[in-house]
């Protein structure tokens, strides 16, 4: 049986869980998830010990894959209901910067026109000071993508390190041109 899989998920008194129709619906302070349940596992929620129990119907590979993966997915959404997630961007370069305007993000990074990003319903967005951006959400995989795709639009260079990176992320610095010296012609 899969490790992972196999774990219970405890579930805390301020979550609700719905499972119904192979959806199971998350509920808690932080927001809303719903996960549609694959064939060939099965999800069971008991009330009175607040426990989340995985199991699969065979010992196939897929279903074996599955079953792990399930079940990380919804102590996940636990966690996100409960605690929320947060990514933390942080962008180098003279000029360079982030503003929130409404509901779009505004990069200027060195481009002829200021990058917006729609910002997706259920995240949240900030920029304490220009050069930093915080996304936090429920969703782990949704904050992530937003937080890729934010550092995609202009990832870190490795010559003087201008762009956007993750927060604490280590760039690798490559030497410049160097003079060769006494080549005279």
């Amino acid at each position: 049986m899969s490790r992972i899989g196999k774990k219970p998920i405890p579930v805390p008194a301020a979550v609700k869980i719905q499972v119904a129709d192979g959806q199971v619906k998350v509920e808690g302070a932080k927001g809303k998830l719903s996960l549609a349940v694959p064939r060939g596992v099965s999800v069971a929620f008991d009330d009175k010990t607040r426990i989340l129990q995985v199991s699969r119907a065979s010992d196939s590979k897929g279903h074996k894959a599955l079953h792990g993966l399930m079940r990380a997915l919804l102590a996940n959404a636990v966690f996100g209901v409960v605690n929320g997630y947060t990514q933390g961007l942080e962008i180098q370069g003279v000029g360079y910067g982030a503003r929130v305007q409404g509901a779009k993000l505004l990069l200027t990074l060195g481009f002829a026109n200021v990058v917006e990003m729609p910002i997706p319903a259920g995240l949240k967005i900030e920029c304490p000071v220009p050069t930093k951006i915080v996304v936090t959400g429920a969703d782990k995989q949704m904050v992530g993508h937003f937080a890729a795709e934010a550092r995609k639009v202009r990832p870190p260079e490795p010559y003087k390190g201008k762009g956007v990176r993750y927060e604490g992320e280590v760039v690798r610095r490559k030497a410049g041109k160097q003079f060769a010296g006494g080549a005279t012609s």
